[in-house]
């Protein structure tokens, strides 16, 4: 039986992409092989590659003055990559420090540059993002850096940053394919795929062409976007099996209506379980409501001493990874694209009966 599956990630994918998948697991494309014992330097797999970006750029609207490059070591291998690719050895970065991933990017950036945190939220313990245009971007800042949404804290921006000519930087790990985005505000886009766009293993990184030629010269072929962009993502052997995925996640995004769509269902989860937690004395979510997540709802409950009770209950009535951060506790609900709004609902009744006995 499949359950509703609220992990932050690896997230739920949709069922008709699995189904996909599974369905021609043994047979791609009519080549008797997987997907995943093809040769990635074959005409047949470098098309299926040239498809998934070309859909990738039609689903985004990415402009023809940015490069795609679908690449291994997650976000976290961007921490590095960004400041190889876009600032010289020491030189300053801005940052927007806005919850814990954010705060894990400055950490390994101040190993390559030196970095500025301009807007940071961590007196105030991660609950809110800074106010539009409360924090200025240095003139000789390499790039500004800043997570749009936060998976753990259930922070998020409303807003993209204005960074002037300085060239913008996002971590959209959590909220990639959400809702529609204007490429061209961006320097560079880098995401892990394991939450909005597919299974573990593949980072995608849209970069704009100008910056291609930044890199330092120490920095290592694997993370150089130019490199990268001048082999079609495979300097080294790819992840197949991800790429592929990759593209069958797209293509049902197309299929669901595009990025408005997404953007109109994933908006009527999150007003309804906000709505229901607001209206409850049992249940709080801690973040300002004009920061809150889309993507990840963090919640407590009134009992805090009934916390595991109430995730082992919905695991099994088929509500799955509702464990808060180990970090922070508590519950959290991630509700990414693929989980349907019967998955949040019937959340909704599930907290109604738990409140209902144990309130």
């Amino acid at each position: 039986m499949r359950v509703y599956n609220f992990s932050a990630g690896p997230a739920m994918l949709p069922e008709p992409v699995l189904q996909h998948a599974k369905d021609e697991l043994l047979d791609w494309d009519g080549s008797g092989m997987s997907v995943m014992e093809v040769s990635h330097r074959s005409k047949e797999f470098i098309a299926c590659a040239e498809r998934v970006e070309a859909t990738l750029r039609a689903v985004m609207g990415i402009p023809e003055n940015y490069r795609v490059l679908f690449l291994q070591g997650g976000a976290f291998g961007q921490f590095a990559a960004v400041p190889f690719n876009l600032a010289a050895d020491g030189a300053p970065a801005d940052f927007v420090s806005t919850g814990d991933w954010s705060a894990k990017a400055i950490a390994e950036a101040k190993k390559y540059v030196t970095p500025r945190v301009i807007a940071d939220e961590k007196p105030d313990n991660y609950v809110r993002v800074p106010a539009e245009g409360s924090f200025q971007v240095g003139a000789d800042a390499a790039y500004l850096h800043y997570t749009p949404n936060e998976t753990i804290r259930g922070v998020e921006f409303g807003y993209v940053p204005d960074a002037g000519d300085i060239p913008l930087v996002a971590d959209m790990s959590s909220t990639i394919l959400s809702r529609p985005v204007d490429v061209s505000k961006f320097g560079v886009i880098y995401a892990g795929a394991q939450k909005n766009m597919g299974p573990s293993g593949m980072c995608v990184v849209i970069v704009r062409d100008d910056l291609l030629e930044r890199a330092r010269p120490t920095t290592p072929a694997v993370w150089s976007y130019a490199k990268m962009a001048a082999n079609g993502s495979m300097l080294n052997t790819p992840p197949t099996f991800g790429w592929y995925l990759l593209g069958l996640v797209y293509e049902w995004v197309q299929a669901q209506g595009g990025l408005p769509a997404m953007a109109e269902r994933n908006k009527a989860k999150a007003d309804a379980l906000y709505g229901f937690i607001d209206g409850s004395d049992f249940y709080a979510n801690p973040v300002q409501a004009d920061s809150r997540s889309w993507m990840n709802v963090p919640f407590l409950i009134a009992k805090p001493e009934l916390e595991k009770t109430f995730v082992a209950q919905a695991a099994d009535a088929g509500l799955t990874n509702l464990a808060g951060h180990r970090s922070v506790g508590g519950m959290r609900a991630s509700i990414y694209n693929a989980m349907p709004l019967e998955g949040v609902l019937a959340l909704i009744d599930f907290m109604k009966e738990f409140e209902r006995s144990n309130g």
